[in-house]
């Protein structure tokens, strides 16, 4: 089944609408999926309650949702990058749900895996932990944390075939391929597309059954969020 299509805008045609929860993959602005972010942002979609581990910085990655207003609630690890963000956060305009980061990675993969729900200590004593289930395991306390299974997922990878069999590229693999199994619908961006058949088994990291649509971006901007180098 070839799963491509001719554009960003044309992969979220029909599957984005008011009020879902979407998930976005990438690590601060490492392996986010651009044109698909861009593309979502112009689709006008609002009222978004969107699940990353951090929301972009401003003017670029999710930061552009949140300058457009389109964001009403974040699930994320980490926001300290973005002032507009912190803004509309510290004047009640956006709801917040910190998680912490191994737990978020968990509750993504669960939902990816059909696991409704899991125990963790993490978080346990802290505001984390306040009005979720909790249970002593081998004298232990554990708190309850539910899956998080998105409406549509939109996910970054090196090369896909055409259908979907996806390999990632290094760091920017990261959330990626948990959100991609998380979500009812997975957008992928690749920068490559190879024929079916031409990955070796072995060297796919994700297999196409998780992929529902793709599109081509043979050319991200990839932004370094705070570059280094040496005097």
């Amino acid at each position: 089944m070839d799963k491509v299509y001719e554009s960003a805008e044309a992969a979220l045609r029909g599957v984005v609408t008011d009020n879902q929860m979407i998930a976005v993959g990438g690590f601060g602005l490492c392996g986010i999926p651009e044109a698909l972010i861009a593309a979502l942002r112009d689709s006008g979609v609002r009222n978004l309650t969107c699940v990353s581990n951090n929301a972009g910085v401003d003017g670029f990655g999710l930061g552009q949702l949140l300058s457009t207003r389109q964001i009403t609630k974040m699930i994320a690890s980490y926001v300290g990058e973005n002032k507009e963000f912190e803004r509309q956060y510290l004047a009640g305009e956006l709801e917040l749900e910190f998680t912490p980061q191994g737990t978020l990675a968990e509750k993504l993969r669960a939902g990816g895996a059909g696991i409704p729900a899991f125990f963790t200590a993490t978080g346990v004593g802290t505001v984390v932990a306040e009005g979720k289930e909790t249970r002593e395991i081998d004298g232990r306390t554990y708190i309850m944390e539910r899956a998080l299974v998105p409406d549509v997922s939109l996910v970054k990878a090196w090369k896909a075939d055409r259908s979907g069999n996806l390999k990632f590229r290094r760091t920017a693999r990261n959330f990626n391929p948990n959100v991609a199994m998380a979500g009812r619908i997975t957008i992928v961006e690749v920068e490559e597309i190879v024929p079916t058949g031409a990955f070796d088994p072995d060297e796919v990291h994700l297999p196409g059954i998780y992929v529902h649509r793709i599109v081509l971006n043979a050319h991200p901007e990839k932004r370094i969020e705070q570059r280094t180098i040496r005097q």
